[in-house]
């Protein structure tokens, strides 16, 4: 077996089984003990995995339910999230009819909107409110407001969407993991977003660094679905899956 063989397939392994050990490895790919301990040292260098004690562990961190509030995510990587937004910005085209999902990169997005003759359609309340606040062309979806991240959510927010056809989306998210595509906590906001996507011709989801790796308890697209919009990429195994913009690199 060839060393990138060996390296594909202990990656495999452990991001199944999310740790495995030094032993386990050497039966499972008939190769030596002194081998893997190896292998799993040149993958560590590589951000690939985490080495422990008698083996390793999955880098990847499955993050559950549990989700900060706005206030507490938007001090987070301010620096990173302005360029990101600033960025996106200028994307935005006279004739373009525009979905802004909520979030907190999302939201410093509409800081950098100079295009009045779009129109933006928006389920953040802080969104709808900071986009009239700019004399643009705004609306917003109907339907649950969920707390936590001041989204709008559920049956009717979803109906809502069903009547429009958006030729830009931009969207936040919580996680993007190459097998599990984008993630967030909410199956509600999740169904919004993927719902969001779905009705768009192009999605742009706008994530700094830190969301590569981490997966959430819902999926709403798959990385193929949806161009990235990124301070920098951790893991050049992205730019396989879909069209990744690094504004900082």
């Amino acid at each position: 077996m060839l060393t990138q063989e060996r390296y594909q397939s202990i990656l495999s392994i452990i991001n199944e089984r999310n740790a495995v050990s030094v032993a386990e490895l050497a039966e499972l790919l008939d190769i030596s003990e002194s081998t893997v301990r190896r292998d799993l040292t040149a993958l560590d260098e590589l951000g690939k995995l985490k080495k422990v004690f008698g083996g390793a562990t999955s880098i990847t961190k499955l993050e559950g339910v549990f989700e900060d509030t706005v206030s507490a995510r938007e001090t987070l990587m301010r620096t990173e999230k302005t360029e990101i937004a600033r960025y996106s910005a200028k994307m935005i085209n006279n004739t373009d009819f525009v979905f802004i999902d909520s979030g907190t990169t999302t939201a410093r997005l509409i800081d950098f909107i100079d295009n009045d003759k779009a129109t933006y359609v928006t389920n953040g309340i802080a969104h709808a409110r900071k986009l009239i606040q700019k004399g643009l062309n705004a609306y917003v979806i109907g339907g649950k407001v969920k707390p936590a991240t001041e989204a709008v959510v559920g049956a009717e927010g979803i109906a809502n969407l069903k009547n429009f056809n958006f030729s830009k989306a931009f969207m936040g998210t919580n996680g993007i993991d190459i097998d599990a595509g984008f993630t967030t906590p909410d199956i509600e906001e999740a169904i919004m977003k993927e719902a969001a996507v779905n009705r768009s011709y192009m999605a742009f989801v706008l994530a700094d660094h830190t969301k590569f790796r981490r997966v959430f308890s819902v999926t709403f697209s798959q990385l193929k679905k949806c161009c990235i919009i990124t301070d920098s990429m951790p893991d050049n195994r992205y730019a396989k899956e879909t069209v990744i913009k690094e504004v900082m690199k």
